[in-house]
């Protein structure tokens, strides 16, 4: 995985449901994750590893990133999950139910293991962040992205939310977490991790999801966590670029690089002041919609 890689829509695919399997790879969607925690019913947990590990290693992922969500490194399907997951070769696998830094040393240094037999190892962890007392370790947590390749065990490369597991542990509603939401996104931004929102249980509800995924978009988000694919669009251009906002980027990046303005910090643009840091987030704007027609191409 790049770290280049869009995660405007992250779909989850159960492992148990062959038809959302055949379907997922020709999705416009950013990333797949295939589930074999909580989207499978127990007595399906040993058939959906072995679909999801042939499917992992088999497809073709061109652009798009694929990631694989284990169970818990503590419940009877973990270790399975695990070895099954490594062998199949996932830019990420996905560890459910994180609490503290030992929780992703512990998958981290079973990930180093496993490259040391195996000649190397590149994959990702993406920490599902579902619990009270993960909110609470959110600094500590992701932290450990500054020490990757220092130490076993660095292997963290996104967050995810899981506010459905929030809610269930905390009986509070979704829209009352915005503090906790705000915390990991902060969290995040401070050792360049992605960061992405909860979902949205209520697929039906198109103009709900819409303002939903404006929302995560203001509050910092890099994407949105997807249970259906009918809501893979509107995540794809909420937390893309407007026309409007990459027209403002050329323009002020024009600005900036004309001959005589390398060395100034501060220009006018249609009458307002606007500052090398304008430039320079511009610059990321455009990068982004570059990566979008890459993809869509």
């Amino acid at each position: 995985m790049r770290a280049s890689n869009l995660l405007r829509s992250v779909l989850y695919v159960p492992g148990d449901n062959e038809r959302a399997m055949n379907k997922a790879p020709g999705l416009s969607v950013d990333a797949i994750i295939y589930d074999l925690e909580d989207g499978v019913a127990p007595a399906s947990k040993q058939a959906a590893r072995a679909n999801v590990c042939a499917a992992v290693a088999g497809i073709d992922r061109g652009q798009r990133v694929t990631a694989i969500r284990i169970n818990d490194l503590a419940s009877n399907e973990g270790a399975d999950d695990l070895q099954a997951a490594l062998i199949a070769g996932p830019d990420a696998l996905v560890l459910p139910k994180v609490q503290t830094v030992q929780d992703i040393e512990q998958l981290g240094a079973r990930i180093d293991a496993f490259g040391d037999r195996k000649s190397g190892c590149d994959v990702l962890i993406w920490a599902m962040i579902e619990t009270p007392l993960a909110i609470l370790n959110i600094k500590e947590i992701t932290a450990r992205s500054h020490m990757k390749g220092s130490r076993p065990g660095s292997h963290l490369g996104a967050l995810l939310m899981g506010t459905n597991d929030l809610a269930k542990h905390t009986g509070v509603a979704p829209d009352m977490m915005s503090s906790w939401l705000m915390d990991c996104v902060l969290a995040a931004k401070a050792y360049g991790l992605p960061v992405i929102d909860g979902v949205y249980n209520d697929y039906s509800d198109q103009q709900g999801f819409v303002a939903a995924c404006e929302q995560g978009r203001d509050m910092g988000f890099d994407g949105k966590t997807l249970i259906h694919p009918a809501q893979i669009a509107s995540a794809n251009q909420a937390f893309a670029p407007s026309q409007k906002q990459l027209q403002e980027a050329c323009e002020v990046v024009a600005l900036f690089e004309q001959s005589g303005h390398e060395h100034m910090n501060v220009l006018e643009l249609d009458g307002r002041m606007v500052e090398r840091l304008h430039y320079l987030m511009a610059k990321k704007t455009i990068k982004t919609a570059d990566l979008i027609k890459e993809q869509t191409e």
